[in-house]
């Protein structure tokens, strides 16, 4: 059982622990506060009878104009988002009776962009040594400190993939740049694909399927879940699809 729990618990259910949002820890300066968060949002998840939280953002937002991950992000420093980032991963999984899984979000980083993909495709323009230094830092900071699962943006990176296709349905995004040259071993996980980024380019069906065969291991939140199951199944029984 799996729940945004962004800024822990608080974040989706009433009577938890109201934590601040990300930015908040960050203009703290001490990843142990954020430490403590991990540690408590899994013991609470836990308590609710979640396994798997949808946090923490590993988005660095250096774009003060961008209107949906802005407070969401660590800041605007990659290497602070990194240590912060880290830090909660290592909360959450410090008591082992209360362990969940955890997800950096959004692949490869949702920082620099001025859309909201809940209504429409973003991009980022930036090319591959910006990348690696800016947006991809806090990746490998939380592949490197076990994070179980990694959630797509809906974003088109042309560096990455020409085109304007998602990162969430880039084979090249997700296969070649997150499990092949970045070592990533768990769970891939779409960002939700009833958002306006997906479904105003991409049936429910067409995109479950292709964010499967990009490398996602789980479709969040389909715009059509019947269609979205029918197809996939479709896709095996034709090929297209290994079972």
């Amino acid at each position: 059982v799996s729940a945004d729990f962004e800024r822990g618990a608080s974040m989706r259910v009433s009577g938890t622990t109201a934590f601040p949002a990300a930015m908040a820890f960050g203009a703290a300066g001490d990843p142990e506060l954020t430490r403590f968060e991990g540690e408590v949002t899994a013991r609470e998840a836990r308590a609710l009878g979640i396994h798997w939280v949808y946090a923490p953002v590993a988005d660095v937002n250096n774009n003060p104009e961008n209107p949906i991950i802005n407070i969401r992000s660590f800041g605007e420093n990659p290497q602070d988002v990194a240590a912060h980032v880290k830090a909660f991963i290592d909360g959450a999984h410090s008591d082992k009776r209360n362990y969940v899984l955890t997800t950096a979000k959004h692949f490869p980083g949702h920082g620099d962009t001025t859309v909201d993909t809940h209504l429409s495709l973003a991009q980022i323009t930036a090319d591959r040594a910006r990348l690696d230094a800016l947006e991809l830092v806090p990746f490998r900071a939380a592949i490197q400190a076990g994070v179980d699962s990694v959630m797509t943006g809906h974003i088109a990176v042309p560096a990455l993939a020409p085109g304007e296709l998602p990162a969430t349905l880039s084979p090249a995004i997700l296969t070649g740049l997150l499990r092949n040259e970045l070592g990533f071993k768990g769970l891939v996980i779409t960002d939700a694909l009833g958002m306006g980024a997906i479904v105003n380019g991409f049936g429910a069906g067409d995109a479950a399927v292709r964010a499967l065969e990009a490398g996602a291991d789980a479709l969040l939140m389909p715009a059509d879940t019947d269609v979205a199951i029918r197809a996939v199944v479709a896709a095996v029984q034709s090929g297209r699809l290994t079972r």
